[in-house]
């Protein structure tokens, strides 16, 4: 009773929104209390009141969010950009080697390579151009290696970006004589120079360049005269790149030639101007208007046709018109504002180099910024060493030369190459260091030209037959001539014989280059330079050929020649004699017989025979039987009747023709495209 007494209370007093608060779960309808509905439309509005706001938070946050996102989703393509990695590569590399480095077969590289028409076995070294594009091809992108003088090149590039600009001068041009042979460059440049050099030079042609000072009224000239001949390609590309302005020669009786156009390519490619210098304007049949018309063609129209081109009429042996191209000269100078700073360490680049007896190296430089002194430290190329002594182009001892000042100089450990710069360091501790790292690295170099015979190559070669090769020792007075004979003789390689230059140097012939000689079996071939005696002894103890010359022309002759005799000669057919078929004879034993009457040559038994009908051959093969009457004879003479017996050929009929033809053995030559 008490219990249910206080339930009861307990009831009434609890009030009646306390059930809308902790509803029960039901199914069903759910019954509202009449006093809940009384609050529902309060509730409601409040309800829709907070779901309005939150939909225009929504709503707000809709129309920010493309400001945030639609921009990632525009960017993802330089994103998602695949860069071709970079491979850093020393040029010429064997193919074996390449093959390595971007992880593939060196067989799909012969292959790829034999699609774009190069062809090169596993240990070829192949070229910047070649690695380049098999590079592209593997998603590869190529890079040359940093070289060892980048380090003082750089050392000097930030000297002279502090340097005070008060300091800077201007400087003489440099010029560079080009043309085609014999056009008079060098008579022109002596004329000015006052100086007998033509002559000297074997040929009249020049054979290493040189580098000379002039003045005239209140300026002075540095010339460079390169040789004209083709197989200085390589030495007259580097005197343009070290030039200012070209002076192009051309001899007014002749025109524009082969050479000069490829000067002008030189110079183009150089970046530098050009002016004319129309020689032999004296001759009576010289031709100016003739001339300037081809020079037109060639992108270099004259002045006085309206073009932009200076060319000034001169006489190498007269003098005319000489003063008048040094203004010319001087005014483009002028033009070109050419400056430098002598209170810089100098640098500059070699001209050329050569080992002279009673001297050592000798290297003849051109100063392109500073001043360079005696006693100054110099790094070139593979070697360094302190000035001992300079000199200039009359051979007189001077103590300094500032910028654009040709001189040699003597006390480098070595002949630099013609076309390495120069720079001028502080410590010679470090000079010695980047010369032997440049040693390391030009050794690596000819290791990678270097062909290491393997299985593949032998494989390589049975494919082809069997390459004679024809091996050379070769020695030069300088640099510049010895590049110039390796570039002419590298082009006379065929298939079949195989130049190779085992040891190129500069100096005379001494023992050690007869001793390479005699256990490679090769030629030792000398260019304007002597034989020493003990060297002289052992070749013609060991039999080893000793060719000294003076002119290229006939050292790459006596080449072509011995190549040529190292070619096995191939073999070509010769028109014999020709049969026609009368009648056919069937003999049990010799089979069938061709009733024939010879109408032109011979027929002879150890030719060749090719039945011909309706003039299609039908058949090639010996002949088995040929007989004048019951006779064998050994040939039929035109106008004559014979019986031609073919081997194992039965199927001859009457009209037929049967034809013969020796084979004859001709002598090969290199430009034969005999196979």
């Amino acid at each position: 009773m008490l219990k249910r007494t206080k339930g009861k209370e307990v009831r009434k007093k609890k009030p009646a929104t306390a059930k809308i608060k902790e509803p029960k779960p039901r199914q069903g309808k759910v019954e509202v209390p009449k006093k809940t509905k009384e609050l529902a439309p309060a509730a409601k509005k409040k309800i829709a009141v907070k779901r309005l706001l939150k939909k225009e938070k929504i709503a707000l946050k809709e129309e920010a969010k493309p400001a945030i996102e639609i921009t990632p989703v525009e960017e993802p393509k330089p994103v998602e950009e695949i860069r071709p990695k970079v491979l850093e590569l020393d040029t010429p590399i064997p193919l074996k080697e390449l093959a390595l480095k971007i992880g593939v077969k060196a067989n799909e590289l012969i292959v790829n390579l034999m699609a774009k028409k190069v062809f090169a076995t596993i240990n070829q070294s192949l070229g910047e151009d070649v690695v380049k594009g098999i590079l592209k091809d593997y998603g590869y992108e190529f890079k040359r290696p940093p070289k060892i003088e980048d380090q003082i090149i750089k050392e000097h590039r930030e000297l002279e970006e502090k340097q005070d600009i008060r300091h800077i001068v201007g400087r003489p041009p440099v010029v560079t004589f080009m043309g085609h042979v014999d056009h008079g460059k060098t008579s022109l440049l002596d004329f000015i120079r006052k100086t007998r050099v033509a002559d000297k030079e074997k040929g009249g042609i020049t054979q290493h360049i040189g580098a000379y000072a002039v003045k005239f009224k209140n300026g002075s000239v540095t010339f460079l005269d390169t040789p004209g001949h083709e197989a200085f390609t390589a030495m007259r590309a580097r005197g343009a790149n070290a030039t200012d302005i070209v002076v192009l020669v051309i001899a007014a009786d002749d025109g524009v030639m082969p050479q000069t156009k490829e000067a002008v390519d030189h110079a183009r490619a150089a970046g530098v101007p050009i002016v004319v210098a129309l020689n032999k304007c004296d001759l009576p049949n010289a031709n100016m208007e003739k001339v300037k018309g081809q020079l037109s063609q060639l992108g270099l129209t004259s002045e006085d046709w309206g073009g932009k081109t200076i060319a000034v009429p001169v006489s190498a042996k007269t003098g005319e018109g000489v003063d008048k191209l040094l203004e010319m000269l001087l005014l483009e100078s002028e033009m070109l504002e050419l400056k430098a700073n002598p209170r810089l360490r100098a640098r500059g680049v070699v001209i050329e180099g050569k080992l002279s007896s009673g001297q050592g190296p000798v290297a003849t430089i051109l100063v392109k910024n500073g001043t360079l002194r005696v006693g100054d430290m110099v790094l070139s190329g593979m070697y360094y060493g302190r000035i001992k002594a300079m000199m200039n182009d009359k051979l007189e001892r001077i103590e300094e030369a500032p910028p654009s000042k040709p001189v040699s100089i003597l006390g480098l450990s070595g002949v630099p190459m013609a076309g390495d710069e120069f720079f001028v360091v502080k410590d010679e501790k470090k000079a010695r260091t980047l010369s032997l790292l440049k040693q390391d690295e030009e050794r690596a170099r000819r290791l990678r030209l270097s062909k290491r015979v393997t299985l593949e190559d032998f494989y390589q070669q049975m494919k082809e037959g069997v390459a004679k090769e024809l091996a050379i020792v070769l020695k030069g007075d300088v640099q510049g001539s010895i590049e110039a004979l390796q570039q002419s003789l590298s082009e006379l390689n065929t298939k079949d014989v195989k130049l190779n230059i085992i040891h190129a140097d500069v100096g005379n012939i001494n023992e050690s280059d007869v001793m390479l000689a005699v256990v490679s079996n090769a030629v030792v071939m000398g260019f304007n330079v002597k034989v020493e005696e003990g060297a002289q002894e052992i070749a013609a103890k060991e039999g080893i050929e000793i060719k000294i010359y003076g002119i290229i022309y006939e050292a790459i002759q006596d080449v072509m020649a011995a190549m040529e005799g190292l070619l096995e000669p191939y073999s070509k057919e010769v028109f014999v004699g020709r049969a026609k078929v009368v009648q056919v004879f069937k003999v049990s034993k010799a089979g069938t017989i061709a009733g024939s009457s010879v109408v032109k040559g011979k027929i002879v038994r150890t030719g060749i025979a090719k039945l011909l009908r309706d003039k299609s051959v039908i058949y090639e093969g010996r002949i088995a039987s040929l007989k004048r009457f019951k006779d064998d004879v050994r040939e039929v003479a035109e106008g004559f009747e014979c019986g031609i017996g073919l081997e194992r050929h039965d199927d001859i009929k009457a009209g037929d023709l049967i034809e013969v033809y020796g084979i004859e053995k001709v002598a090969r030559r290199l430009d034969s495209r005999k196979d």
